[in-house]
């Protein structure tokens, strides 16, 4: 592999990211009855109605007498609904709660998707529970790796070369593989907005996360693949062998504390850009093996 290009599309995924927080706590209208915020919460102001309110890194609050006639959803965050308020609509929570208060009105669904492991929840823990938090995370971790190793060993034998094209394609493209994967999360992003706005959308919301997830854990394995091939330079090693050496390195680079987080971010990335890259692309690939 080029180091220079794998360098070059580190280099333009991290300034992607600075210039994508500056859309961070950004508000977008719609129009005057739709509330939509990036990077923060939302609150509905007493006695406001709005049609929508969505929050994407942060929570939603419907304060006292305000209503919400179609939907609240946070990403990351909580739904509150203070006594008093209403939503007419339904009420979800990507990563945290649902929280009626005693008084409040929630007339649609009522429903959670919260992270067993508090990934995306706020953080007001003490020592002991940070350390139970990073435990189950640890454990999660090792348990997701053990589930992605039987996986990429069942995809190696049903398909032997699928995982080795997705590295070769890694390898030969790297830079073009950054920016489908970021080119995908900002779509992903977008196709939320236009579903949580639309009634008939909401219920996609969950199938699109869940086909967004199934995509990205496949690309990773080659990934996972890609960095076992960079690791040993012999032969002698055969495809499963560098597999499983580099999702084993992968796992334990996860398991460090503010590392693991980065690394995942750029597994996942690199994962969706280089399976979507695969089958779009139309890139030409040398061969898998060289």
């Amino acid at each position: 592999m080029k180091w220079q290009k794998f360098i070059l599309a580190f280099i333009a995924t991290l300034c992607l990211l600075f210039a994508g927080s500056a859309l961070a706590q950004t508000d977008i209208q719609i129009n005057d009855a739709n509330l939509i915020r990036f990077g923060g919460g939302i609150t509905v102001p007493e006695g406001k109605v709005v049609e929508n309110a969505l929050a994407f890194g942060g929570s939603v609050t419907v304060s006292p007498n305000a209503k919400v006639v179609d939907t609240a959803i946070a990403f990351g965050g909580n739904v509150t609904v203070q006594k008093g308020a209403q939503v007419e609509g339904d009420a979800y929570a990507f990563g945290g709660k649902v929280v009626q208060e005693p008084g409040a009105i929630i007339r649609g669904a009522n429903t959670t998707f919260s992270n067993p492991h508090g990934i995306m929840q706020g953080s007001h823990h003490g020592k002991s529970s940070r350390f139970v938090y990073y435990f189950s995370s640890a454990l999660f971790r090792i348990f997701a790796a053990i589930v992605a190793a039987i996986l990429g060993l069942i995809v190696l034998r049903t398909n032997s070369q699928f995982l080795p094209n997705l590295a070769t394609e890694l390898r030969q493209h790297s830079g073009l593989t950054a920016l489908w994967g970021l080119g995908a999360i900002i779509s992903f992003v977008f196709a939320c907005v236009f579903l949580a706005i639309t009634l008939i959308g909401i219920p996609l919301i969950p199938l699109l996360i869940l086909t967004m997830m199934i995509t990205t854990l496949v690309g990773s394995l080659g990934v996972a693949l890609f960095v076992g091939q960079r690791l040993v330079r012999e032969n002698n090693w055969s495809v499963e062998k560098q597999f499983l050496l580099g999702l084993a390195a992968l796992s334990i680079l996860t398991l460090v504390p503010v590392v693991g987080g980065f690394v995942i971010f750029l597994v996942n990335l690199f994962g969706l850009g280089v399976l979507l890259l695969w089958q779009f692309g139309r890139a030409e690939l040398q061969t898998a093996n060289e």
